[in-house]
């Protein structure tokens, strides 16, 4: 199982990002999918999820309306869609394979600085 992030960097308040999780070594379209972040100093906190096929997303008090997971089974990969983002949003932020074996794997991570 290979999950790798891409797509973090730094952005004023405001602006936009878009992260990308590269999927390989497993039926991708079986499993949910969350992000999670870790803020410095934080404990890991779940920011979304989003079910097989799409059908259900789930996302943290914090992010609502202002981020969107999706998915794309062809592809193997999973984004998230960053908006207004704030300082408090400054994190890395993981991809994390979820439901039926939750939190198992988990990438590496890319930072998001917002500034």
């Amino acid at each position: 199982v290979q999950l790798v992030e891409s797509g973090g960097g730094s952005v004023q308040p405001g602006g936009s990002l878009v992260l990308s999780c590269a999927a390989s070594g497993f039926t991708f379209s079986t499993y949910a999918m969350s992000w999670f972040r870790q803020a410095p100093g934080k404990g890991r906190e779940g920011v979304a999820a989003i079910s097989p096929g799409s059908g259900r997303r789930w996302y943290g008090d914090s992010v609502k309306g202002r981020f969107t997971i999706s998915r794309d089974d062809n592809q193997r990969t999973l984004y998230l869609q960053m908006n207004d983002l704030k300082p408090e949003d400054t994190a890395v932020y993981y991809c994390v394979r979820d439901i039926p074996e939750p939190f198992a794997y988990w990438g590496q991570g890319t930072q998001v600085t917002v500034s």
